[in-house]
């Protein structure tokens, strides 16, 4: 029985959004709830509810249930790594360094494409192709980064409806966090991971192209370009450093009436490939057409995929690649952390705001600001 709008129970629950069946009853969970400020921690339950805590985890229990498949402590896991407490990123690299010898067995595959290409749907008609034929799917999709709450602005498990039913497949929403290339800063240990969690199939998205965007080539064995016919010129505001490191285009939306323009475009996109310079000797990037919508096309990706591995298994091109991967990856994490030392430097905070005013004011020289900086930070001894 509802509860009338006069008795204690209506004025305690939180209220219900209008699109709620009339005389739904307890069984339609769906509140509305305040927000909670920035800063502040809260936590929020349904009424009558119990607020269950989560059992802090070991590193044996997250290499345990990594290994074990278990995709709860997966995503935990990834929550980890991600995490800049000092306390967590200890765990983490327990947890990595016993993970290490679990990994590497995956194709890991870079998507990415202008805003409007339909790479998350793309991606799921690609995915659910994939373990349909038997293959185990990870999804590593990075959201832009709200400016508000550094959250993700968009859902990825929201728009891969089919494919994140799929027993065999994991997607991960993660915040870009504003980094250089759009890609979360530690999707190289997260790929790591869901190859230990045994998917032998991890696909990297993208925010969308851009000079920045091609930072996923470096952690990815092959890097997928997805375009569309029809937004500008053919080339598409190629910036060419993207396309110079694409092993592959696919031209998605290539169905009904827009299919003619996507055969035009595809055929001016391998005029294009032909003179520029590419990374694995002997393959020539491909143009492919393909529909998500249809599925058409689809099939022939994987082919391609497939046919991309076999010639760089056969010429040693994975593997050079891959070594050159994990030195570029150490020379990030350098960098990474010589940056987090120098902003945290009580030195450098009180110093900071008044020699950026002397520069903006144009009193003191760039360079000299940075050395004053650096000299004071101590990471220079």
């Amino acid at each position: 029985m509802n509860a009338s709008p006069h008795s204690p129970e209506h004025h305690s629950a939180p209220s219900r959004p209008d699109w709620v069946p009339e005389g739904a009853g307890t069984g339609f969970a769906t509140r509305v709830v305040q927000g909670t400020p920035r800063g502040e921690a809260q936590t929020i339950a349904a009424p009558g509810s119990k607020i269950i805590r989560r059992t802090r985890l070991t590193a044996d229990d997250y290499v345990k249930g990594v290994l074990g498949r278990d995709p709860t402590i997966l995503g935990r896991a990834i929550t980890l790594i991600e995490s800049n407490a000092t306390a967590h990123q200890q765990l983490a690299q327990e947890v990595l360094a016993a993970l290490l010898p679990h990994s590497g067995k995956s194709k890991r595959i870079g998507i990415t494409g202008i805003p409007g290409a339909g790479k998350s749907t793309f991606i799921e008609a690609f995915g659910c192709h994939l373990t349909d034929s038997g293959h185990r799917v990870a999804v590593l999709a990075i959201d832009p980064s709200s400016s508000i709450n550094g959250g993700s602005i968009l859902g990825d498990k929201v728009r891969m409806e089919k494919l994140c039913t799929r027993r065999d497949a994991f997607i991960r929403p993660s915040p870009s966090g504003g980094s250089l290339g759009g890609v979360a800063r530690k999707t190289r240990e997260a790929i790591l991971i869901c190859e230990a969690a045994g998917y032998d199939v991890v696909i990297v998205e993208t925010v969308g192209v851009g000079q920045n965007e091609v930072t996923v080539s470096s952690m990815v064995d092959l890097f997928l370009v997805l375009m569309i016919a029809g937004a500008g010129d053919e080339m598409q505001g190629i910036k060419k450093g993207v396309i110079e490191l694409a092993d592959a285009i696919v031209i998605n939306k290539a169905d009904g009436e827009n299919k003619p323009r996507c055969a035009a475009a595809q055929a001016e996109m391998k005029r294009v490939i032909h003179y520029l310079q590419h990374n694995v000797p002997g393959w020539t990037p491909p143009a492919l057409l393909a529909s998500a919508l249809t599925g058409e096309g689809v099939p022939q990706v994987w082919n391609m995929v497939e046919a991309y591995f076999t010639h760089c298994i056969a010429n040693g091109a994975l593997e050079s690649r891959r070594r050159e991967q994990a030195v570029d990856w150490m020379h990030a994490l350098i960098m990474e952390s010589l940056r987090t030392r120098f902003y945290s430097s009580p030195e450098v905070r009180n110093r900071l705001e008044a020699i950026e005013h002397q520069v903006a004011n144009g009193r003191l020289p760039a360079l000299s600001a940075a050395l004053q900086l650096i000299s004071v930070s101590g990471i220079a001894h």
